[in-house]
C-alpha cells in the first residue's frame, strides 16, 4: 500500500476552481512547451495525473498521453474533460504502477512526488519512471526547494500564502525530513475558514540525483522554471530532467 494521502471526492470538485492560477496560460503555455519539447513524436505519461491539468492540454498540443492516479475522484473530474480513448488514466499509485509500451517522456509536476511519503516509496517512483523509458527518454520533475532558510531559530513553520482567501503555512519535522501544509481558506461570503492539511516528504536536488542513479538514469538538465531560466541558490523551485541512457 502507499503511504500517499488519498483525494477525497470533495476536495477534487473543488481543486480546480481554488488553484486557478495554476490553471493560467502564464503558467500552463511554458509548462507544455517544455514537455512537448521533450516528448517529441513519442509518448507521454503522466504520475499523478490529477483532474488533468497539464495531460489535457499537452494532449491537445498533439502528444499522446496516458496517465496514473491513485485517487479515484481526480481522475472522475478529468473524465469529464477528455474521454479514455483520447486520454487512458489507470488508477493505481505512481511508485509501482505499470502501464503497457514505452515512453519518450514521463513526468511528475507540481511537487507530487512530496505525497509518497517514504525515501523507499520515492526510489521505487525513479525506478518505476525508468521502467517504462524508451531508451534515449526522460523523466521530469517539478519540485519545490525546501524553504529551511526562512525558518527563524527555534520555529517550525514557514508561511507561503497571505491573502483574503487563503492562509498557508508548511511545519517541518527536519529530523524526519516531513513537512504539513496547512490551509485555511476562506468558504462562502460568512466568513468563515475551511482547514485542510497534507503531509510531504521534502527531497532536495542532490539527493534526487541520487535516487536517478539508482534507477538508472542521468540528470541532463536542471532550470529554475518552465522558462528554462537558470537554476540558482535562491531558486525557490526547480524543474529537473533525467535521461534513460540510449
Amino acid at each position: 500500500m502507499t503511504t500517499s494521502e488519498l483525494w477525497s471526492r470533495a476536495a477534487a470538485e473543488r481543486y480546480d476552481a481554488e488553484d486557478t492560477e495554476m490553471f493560467s496560460a502564464a503558467v500552463l503555455g511554458p509548462t507544455v512547451d517544455f514537455l512537448a519539447e521533450l516528448a517529441g513524436d513519442g509518448r507521454a505519461l503522466e504520475f499523478a495525473i490529477g483532474t488533468g491539468r497539464v495531460g489535457v492540454p499537452l494532449r491537445e498540443r498533439g502528444v499522446p498521453v496516458t496517465g496514473v492516479e491513485l485517487s479515484e475522484p481526480m481522475a472522475a473530474v478529468l473524465r469529464r474533460k477528455v474521454d479514455e480513448d483520447t486520454l487512458p488514466v489507470v488508477i493505481g499509485d505512481m511508485a509501482t504502477t505499470v502501464v503497457p509500451g514505452a515512453f519518450t517522456l514521463v513526468y511528475l509536476v507540481y511537487n507530487t512526488i512530496t505525497n509518497l511519503l517514504t525515501q523507499d516509496e520515492q526510489v521505487e517512483c525513479f525506478r518505476n519512471a525508468a521502467r517504462h523509458l524508451a531508451p534515449g527518454g526522460r523523466f521530469v520533475i517539478e519540485l519545490g526547494v525546501p524553504p529551511l532558510r526562512s525558518l527563524p531559530l527555534g520555529q517550525v513553520a514557514v508561511p507561503f500564502e497571505v491573502s483574503e482567501q487563503h492562509l498557508g503555512f508548511d511545519t517541518f519535522d527536519l529530523v524526519e525530513q516531513m513537512l504539513v501544509s496547512h490551509h485555511f481558506t476562506r468558504d462562502g461570503d460568512d466568513g468563515r475558514y475551511r482547514r485542510d492539511a497534507s503531509r510531504h516528504r521534502y527531497a532536495w536536488p542532490a539527493e534526487l540525483d541520487l535516487m536517478a542513479r539508482i534507477a538508472g538514469l542521468e540528470l541532463e538538465r536542471r532550470v529554475a522554471d518552465w522558462d528554462g531560466s537558470p537554476f540558482a541558490q535562491d531558486s525557490p523551485k526547480h524543474i529537473s530532467v533525467w535521461r534513460k541512457p540510449a
